[in-house]
């Protein structure tokens, strides 16, 4: 039993020292802070602890960046909803460069993005984050999922392809 815990703990530090810096980035992307996006990593290795090596074993990354990306999500929707404006903070947003009507033209643009993606097949929203919000290539998402290099090309175009034409349905619309 000890050689099993020894081997599960290499593991576990193997992991940890290959993933660990690429995770934070990524995290960083969806929660904007890098000590959050830490939280959100150090939660993803607890959960890793937890895991069977052998289930995972050949979907180690994929695993990690779709832990990493779930928890990033729910601490940054929670933080969304809890972060009141501090006195002052207000003025600071409406004086961004995006004067009121760019900045809800762009805002309902995301809001589309987001809501068509979250529409897509699994595995095109998890291409389509992985590429679009983690700055991932074809090739690391490729290595990450264990897709092959062409199925994750076909699923990033199949993904763009839905929103696009979301978009353009949204923008010939009457009134729109």
């Amino acid at each position: 039993m000890d050689e099993a815990k020894t081997n599960h703990s290499g593991w576990i530090r193997e992991a940890l020292a290959r993933y660990e810096r690429p995770l934070i980035a990524y995290a960083c992307r969806f929660t904007g802070d890098l000590e959050t996006a830490r939280d959100v990593v150090q939660d993803t290795f607890l959960k890793l602890c937890q895991a069977d090596a052998a289930r995972l074993n050949g979907r180690l990354a994929g695993w990690l960046y779709t832990v990493c990306r779930n928890r990033a999500l729910d601490v940054s929707k929670k933080n969304r909803r809890s972060q009141p404006l501090e006195d002052g903070q207000a003025e600071g947003i409406a004086s961004a460069d995006m004067g009121p009507s760019d900045a809800a033209a762009a805002s309902e643009t995301k809001r589309l993005i987001v809501e068509t993606v979250e529409t897509l097949p699994e595995t095109q929203q998890e291409v389509f984050r992985l590429k679009f919000e983690g700055g991932l290539t074809y090739r690391e998402i490729s290595a990450a999922t264990g897709m092959p290099l062409s199925t994750v090309s076909y699923q990033v175009h199949a993904a763009m392809t839905r929103v696009c034409e979301r978009l353009r349905a949204c923008t010939e619309a009457p009134g729109a």
